[in-house]
């Protein structure tokens, strides 16, 4: 009988993270890679993520970094040609590349835009990433996985795609009223329609896709904010950026093999109040 242990092995697996120098990214290049994975470090940014494959690659991981524009056909198609002609198989796809206004710098200053004002061309922007770009990497990523008859496909959402934005926590005592932007909770909200066609889709395939969603992952916050954070959660507090990491490696593996079309909810409770 196979140890439970070695449903968790990755060995010989390629794993392709999206996003892969950002906050939970650059967690799960080294989770899955410490797994016994292969892993391609896919970011728009090259610099950030040659110096996580210099990082991994002292720790003895095998890692390989790559730099792509989730929303451009051409770059998708070839982040795959470089799994494949480096490591020779894609098995695993994490769609974790998406704008979120406290990190992208062209989504700077959303905060303060009201719903009644908000600006069409920065709404489109965040569509063409947030849910175009995973949708192109699905379409590529399941071509070798279709010839290999096996495949995981992890698309990460956030808690603001199950229920609305708690507005709340971005109000300032003497500020401009801000708020959490619209094009969040609506494009996480599509991850997890895109999960569930891709889970339907495949039926009868062994290429499963589900979602892992996310609470608030600590990152420098205020203390305003973290305390604010911390009284909406059961267990008190905001997360720790290595929390989530037993949750990827559980989809991305053959522990979760009966799990397909699903959404994995790591919120600290949020969501169960």
């Amino acid at each position: 009988m196979t140890h439970i242990l070695d449903k968790f092995n990755l060995d010989q697996r390629v794993a392709i993270v999206t996003g892969g120098a950002g906050l939970l990214g650059r967690q799960f290049c080294r989770t899955l890679a410490q797994a016994g994975a292969k892993v391609i470090i896919a970011d728009l940014f090259e610099e950030p993520a040659k110096k996580l494959e210099a990082t991994l690659r002292e720790e003895g991981l095998n890692v390989s970094a790559c730099q792509v524009n989730v929303t451009d056909e051409t770059s998708v198609a070839a982040m795959i040609q470089v799994a494949l002609k480096t490591y020779g198989s894609v098995d695993v796809l994490v769609s974790s590349a998406a704008m979120d206004p406290k990190f992208d710098d062209s989504q700077q200053g959303q905060h303060t835009n009201d719903f009644e004002t908000y600006p069409v061309a920065a709404f489109r922007e965040a569509l063409d990433v947030n849910l175009t770009g995973m949708f192109l990497c699905a379409r590529e990523a399941v071509k070798p996985m279709l010839e290999q008859n096996r495949g995981s496909i992890i698309n990460i959402c956030s808690t603001y795609g199950l229920v609305g934005p708690d507005q709340r926590l971005y109000e300032r005592d003497g500020k401009p009223k801000q708020f959490k932007p619209v094009f969040y909770s609506v494009t996480k909200a599509g991850v997890l329609g895109l999960t569930r066609y891709l889970a339907t889709y495949y039926a009868g395939t062994n290429i499963r896709a589900n979602a892992l969603t996310p609470g608030g992952v600590f990152n420098n916050h205020d203390d305003e904010f973290s305390q604010k954070y911390a009284a909406r959660t059961v267990i008190g507090r905001m997360a720790e950026q290595d929390e989530m990491n037993g949750a990827i490696l559980y989809l991305a593996s053959d522990a979760s093999s009966y799990m397909t079309g699903s959404n994995l909810v790591v919120d600290g409770g949020w969501t169960a109040w």
